[in-house]
């Protein structure tokens, strides 16, 4: 599992049934971390809870010294969590990229779900994207601050 991490002042996503239609917003998000979350064949509802673990006690939120010591949880923050299938997009070779390494949405799906989920019994404050729509986000990156979080299966 995959997740960009970007710490926002807000963030927002809204979704349409299919290109080219009305967008309506389906989430959005003050101050916290905007999820775009990338699933593999290999993952599991075990990778989903370690998932959720580390993006709600990911230390980016700066402290009374400035240093980023604070998470999610410390600070209260939110979550947006949209699932992005093309970050498991391989451009290597060529000018295409493939995306043999994402999960099919039937298996996808439900960890994305699984690790909203797990944000929220933890007590986060979580919005979403809405799965096999097309998407739009906004967000206002904070810092800027961006990480790429990976976890083995």
């Amino acid at each position: 599992m995959r997740a960009l991490v970007q710490r926002v002042t807000e963030a927002w996503v809204t979704s349409a049934p299919t290109r080219g239609e009305t967008h309506e917003e389906v989430g959005r998000i003050g101050r916290g971390l905007l999820v775009l979350l990338g699933v593999t064949d290999a993952d599991d509802p075990a990778v989903a809870r370690r998932m959720a673990d580390k993006l709600w006690h990911l230390r980016v939120f700066e402290d009374d010294a400035g240093a980023m010591n604070r998470s999610a949880a410390d600070v209260g923050g939110a979550l947006l969590v949209v699932s992005q299938f093309t970050l498991y997009g391989d451009a290597r070779k060529g000018r295409r990229p493939s995306f043999v390494a994402a999960a099919r949405p039937e298996h996808a799906e439900p960890l994305v779900e699984a690790v909203a989920d797990r944000l929220r019994e933890a007590g986060a404050t979580v919005a979403s994207g809405r799965f096999r729509t097309h998407m739009q986000v906004g967000l206002v990156n904070d810092g800027p601050v961006t990480l790429l979080v990976e976890l083995d299966t």
